[in-house]
């Protein structure tokens, strides 16, 4: 066809620009919203700032010719590609589009995803996939396995240079699934995520076993049982401002430091309720996030993994307005323990903090590692020793609060001062010990004990002697192990000097490709 006028040529624009936002059309657009969820591009004007993305690659093409695909029309190939503000900083994304053919990647679509990768990377800004997507698309076979592979190739290169955020608001199945498996972070969306390598028709068929999608894959079990879901969301717009508040604590890339608000919070003054806050009795648990939520800047902590081996806690919080990450025991959860997914979930954040020069300020009540034949089985001994690879690996400002018991390599474990805490600051209440008193009595005064007449008064005097002598700071103190010991009502204060003073550290190490974890 002919044009006789430049116009025509405008419109013709128009039209096809008209009919690639619509996607897979207005009927694909209606069952969308039916379910829930939000059109790709919907997602992508709730997440950015007004105005300011730009879409990349809007006429991308499959060029598949078999099995049916030559005669079919999939607009930007299924996928929405571009960059964007979010509170004016620079991000990259992609969004999966539903609507057309279930959201489904080939060569094309993978491709576009690649290079706002590449550009995410040479820019360094951070970067966000946005999934909701049915797999490789069948019929493009190895082209679409390819594009797969490349994308997995540039998560791994991004790692540690950019932060990079999946937003799962769909299906996201097979190996589609491992792509978010390598970002930093995955916030699933409820009822309408679902993450799988085999579905479960599959699963039945093969072992047998009856299961649905949502208990096999969905947000709450990925949150509570695998560990794979760092947030959940109500739905969509929340997972977008997750993301966004998420972003708000992290630098843009590994050669800048995270943002610091200006904040109201200022004073260094004294909180009187935490000298009141621990229980008298050590055996009495409490809630950590009591004693970190007076601590840091008011509605600043962001919890992260909140639901899965909830007996240590990790997130992003701010002190004075600047962005820290917190790793802390719980002791209303199993007495804060470490086991092995608790360990695993620390190391994990720890290295991240690491990455992105986010201080660290751990606070520690923990009774040991958690015994037991399964722990040992399953490898406490490995995955224990992830959290002393990672904290002394880190060359982050750490700081660590000690808060009450810190016992035997549990203690070691939490950033004591040999794993290279730059300030340890103990509460009078703290407890540094090889192990508790009541373990301790029976092993050093077993002898005394058995040859009592009242075994039972013995074994509690021999307690009561091994605490006065123990139970305390002050001997680890002796021994520089701990920096200042401070009244509690006083951390806040301590804290912001602390980070004030150490800050600019800079420590070197020997030149390597990298250490071997024990993973």
């Amino acid at each position: 066809m002919e044009f006789s006028t430049v116009n025509d040529k405008i419109n013709l624009y128009r039209k096809k620009v008209e009919k690639i936002k619509l996607g897979g059309g207005e009927k694909k657009i209606e069952k969308q919203h039916a379910a829930g969820k939000l059109t790709a591009r919907e997602r992508l004007d709730s997440l950015f700032d007004p105005e300011s993305f730009q879409e990349l690659f809007m006429f991308s093409e499959h060029r598949s010719n078999i099995m049916g695909m030559e005669n079919k029309e999939l607009p930007a190939d299924g996928v929405i590609t571009g960059c964007g503000e979010i509170n004016g900083r620079t991000v990259y994304t992609f969004s999966q589009d539903f609507t057309v053919a279930g959201g489904s990647s080939g060569e094309m679509h993978e491709k576009k995803i690649c290079e706002v990768m590449d550009m995410s990377l040479k820019c360094g800004v951070p970067f966000i996939g946005i999934n909701d997507g049915g797999g490789a698309r069948i019929q493009e076979g190895v082209d679409a396995l390819s594009g797969y592979g490349q994308i997995f190739f540039r998560n791994t290169l991004l790692s540690g240079v950019v932060p990079q955020i999946s937003i799962i608001a769909g299906p996201c199945a097979g190996g589609a699934a491992y792509s978010p498996a390598l970002t930093d972070f995955i916030i699933m969306v409820k009822n309408n995520a679902k993450m799988f390598i085999t579905g479960p028709e599959v699963i039945k068929a093969v072992t047998g076993e009856v299961i649905t999608d949502n208990e096999l894959g969905g947000a709450m079990t990925h949150a509570t049982v695998s560990g794979l879901a760092h947030l959940v969301a109500e739905n969509d717009h929340d997972a977008l401002n997750l993301a966004k508040r998420l972003l708000s604590y992290l630098p843009s890339n590994n050669l800048e430091e995270p943002p610091v608000y200006l904040t109201d919070e200022a004073s260094l003054g004294k909180d009187e309720s935490l000298n009141r806050i621990l229980p008298d009795d050590t055996k009495i648990a409490y809630d950590m996030r009591d004693i970190i939520k007076k601590i840091i800047d008011k509605g600043s902590f962001l919890e992260i993994q909140e639901f899965y081996a909830p007996n240590i806690i990790i997130g992003f919080a701010r002190i004075k307005g600047r962005s820290i990450g917190i790793v802390a025991n719980q002791p209303i959860c199993s007495a804060g323990v470490l086991d092995i997914n608790a360990s695993d979930k620390a190391a994990r954040f720890i290295r991240f903090c690491n990455c992105f020069n986010i201080p660290l300020v751990t606070f520690v009540d923990v009774p040991g590692f958690m015994p037991g034949v399964e722990q040992e089985y399953n490898g406490i001994i490995r995955h224990g020793a992830k959290m002393l690879f990672a904290y002394s690996a880190t060359i982050v400002p750490k700081i660590t609060v000690i808060v009450r018991k810190a016992y035997g390599g549990a203690y070691l474990a939490m950033c004591s001062k040999d794993m290279g805490a730059d300030r340890v600051i103990a509460w009078p209440t703290a407890e540094i010990a090889v192990m508790g008193a009541e373990g301790a009595a029976n092993i050093i005064f077993r002898k005394e004990i058995k040859a009592a007449t009242d075994k039972k008064q013995e074994y509690i005097n021999r307690v009561a002697e091994y605490k006065e002598k123990f139970a305390n700071p002050y001997i680890a103190a002796g021994r520089n192990f701990i920096d200042e010991i401070i009244e509690p009502a006083n951390t806040r204060k301590h804290i912001i000097r602390a980070l004030n003073s150490i800050i600019t550290k800079r420590e070197m190490r020997p030149p390597k490709k990298h250490g071997n974890m024990p993973l």
